[in-house]
């Protein structure tokens, strides 16, 4: 990852690590708006995404001495911005929206097209997602996590993650079928 035309990433982790504020602010500039997208898909709105953000670079520059130079840099600050908005989330003390198992495997099963569907418009109806839907969506689809790792980091069961993420994914298809039959998914692009 080339952060600066000035600067390794070396220079500037070391930099980070030494507490200077030029190196800080330029991983800053240079990486916000990745992470800014993390974040604004785990919030309910632009305020609460730029809390997240401010609270998880905070963590960052914090824990940036627990970073060895193994494994992806972007990689391992992402992880610490979705730990971030779970943390947050739990703290505001949000309750998930429950879907009986049984209801959620009464969802069709077909896949999404999004093929005129643009970023924002997927992001917008992602945010719109009930909290437990969006989290659980998030983690397992774009974050990669099993439904073990959602469960236990949410502390749910496994079948609850499945259903929540089985009715994210219907909610969904629902809100993209009324765009596409509306025409609105290509006019936002």
């Amino acid at each position: 990852m080339k952060l600066s035309k000035t600067h390794t990433l070396t220079q500037i982790l070391e930099g980070c690590k030494a507490n200077n504020r030029q190196m800080q602010e330029m991983l800053y500039q240079q990486t916000a708006a990745k992470m800014m997208a993390i974040c604004m898909r785990y919030a309910k709105d632009k305020m609460e995404a730029e809390d997240v953000l401010q609270i998880g670079f905070i963590k960052i520059f914090k824990e940036i001495e627990t970073y060895r130079g193994e494994g992806n840099f972007e990689g391992w600050m992402r992880k610490i911005m979705v730990n971030t908005a779970l943390e947050s989330y739990r703290k505001n003390l949000r309750f998930l929206n429950i879907v009986p198992i049984d209801d959620a495997f009464e969802q069709p099963v077909t896949g999404f097209n999004f093929s005129n569907l643009g970023m924002q418009d997927l992001l917008k109806l992602i945010q719109k997602l009930a909290d437990g839907y969006r989290i659980v969506f998030n983690m397992y689809i774009i974050e990669g996590y099993s439904h073990k790792e959602i469960a236990a980091a949410l502390g749910i069961s496994e079948s609850t993650s499945k259903s929540q993420l089985s009715r994210a994914r219907a909610i969904l298809q629902q809100e993209i079928f009324k765009m596409e039959s509306f025409g609105y998914a290509t006019q936002t692009r």
